[in-house]
């Protein structure tokens, strides 16, 4: 997809290099593998080896810490952040049965599933999107939770039956957007053709608080900024691993002229900080496995 759209914004060729990570071939859960690095490491290997010139990121796998001697060149503009519930015949989350199996390799989602409905058993599961529906449709599992975003990459949002509302469920930081990374120095300018300064802005805050709570992307933490009216306003919670507690903060700041054009994303920074400071303030660290490497 970003390949067809750099071609056809700058007429450059463009070849697509296949390169499988461990978070693609292993079938431990995210918990077990520490969930940082995972999608992304075989990756940048390749990219700093010389053996392609951009990798492509879903944006909520990327760890936070930079990577020395990469960048990220361009963010494109953000799919549906959402995640929603694949079920048969779409029955809701509140319509089913007593103890159903829902499964999800998250530990964010387990969380937020419990806190709704304590009387889940809420599987760990992994595997790519149709494996994942497979085990809905052959009756191994009540439902599976999914993102909106990898549905409607792959042509399949039809088998989404309910969404999660975001001020109710905030999901990954990042979840949704792409972050295309490219060797530091290297002037490919074709990634201006792909680049949304507005998405770029509310992960960066979103991403932020990940790095000020020093938590790691399989840590339970949802998290969703927005921009309306030239005002960033950002949320995040934090999550007891069976849902019992949880604990959020939400602040805002007013965008000047200048900010979304600001590279280093220093004002969406600062927001996600202020967020994370006043978490550990109000004890998220008591309850939730923060302080993974990030």
């Amino acid at each position: 997809m970003i390949g067809d759209a750099i071609a056809a914004a700058t007429g450059v060729t463009v070849e697509t290099v296949i390169i499988r990570t461990e978070g693609d071939t292993s079938t431990a859960s995210l918990s077990s593998l520490g969930g940082v690095g995972v999608f992304a490491s075989a990756l940048r290997e390749a990219l700093i080896a010389g053996e392609c010139d951009l990798i492509v990121h879903s944006l909520k796998d990327l760890p936070t810490d930079a990577y020395p001697g990469l960048v990220i060149g361009a963010v494109p503009e953000r799919e549906d952040p959402r995640d929603v519930l694949c079920t048969l015949n779409g029955v809701t989350l509140a319509d089913l049965p007593e103890g159903a199996r829902v499964g999800t390799g998250s530990p964010r989602r387990r969380a937020q599933l419990l806190s709704l409905r304590p009387d889940l058993e809420v599987v760990d599961i992994r595997g790519n999107v149709d494996t994942r529906l497979r085990l809905v449709e052959q009756g191994n599992l009540h439902g599976v939770v999914l993102a909106a975003a990898g549905l409607t990459r792959l042509g399949r949002l039809a088998e989404a039956f309910e969404y999660f509302e975001l001020d109710l469920w905030p999901t990954a930081p990042g979840q949704g957007a792409l972050a295309i990374e490219a060797r530091e120095g290297e002037n490919i300018t074709e990634l201006l053709s792909i680049e949304h300064p507005a998405t770029r802005t509310t992960v960066t805050a979103e991403r932020a608080v990940l790095a000020y709570l020093e938590a790691g992307c399989s840590a339970p933490i949802g998290a969703h900024a927005e921009i309306l009216d030239g005002v960033l306003s950002l949320t995040a919670v934090v999550y007891q691993a069976d849902g019992e507690l949880e604990l959020g903060c939400t602040r805002s700041v007013t965008l000047l002229e200048n900010d979304l054009s600001d590279a280093d994303g220093s004002v969406a920074r600062a927001l996600g900080a202020a967020v994370a400071a006043q978490l550990l303030e109000d004890g998220a660290a008591d309850f939730a496995p923060l302080g993974a490497t990030r």
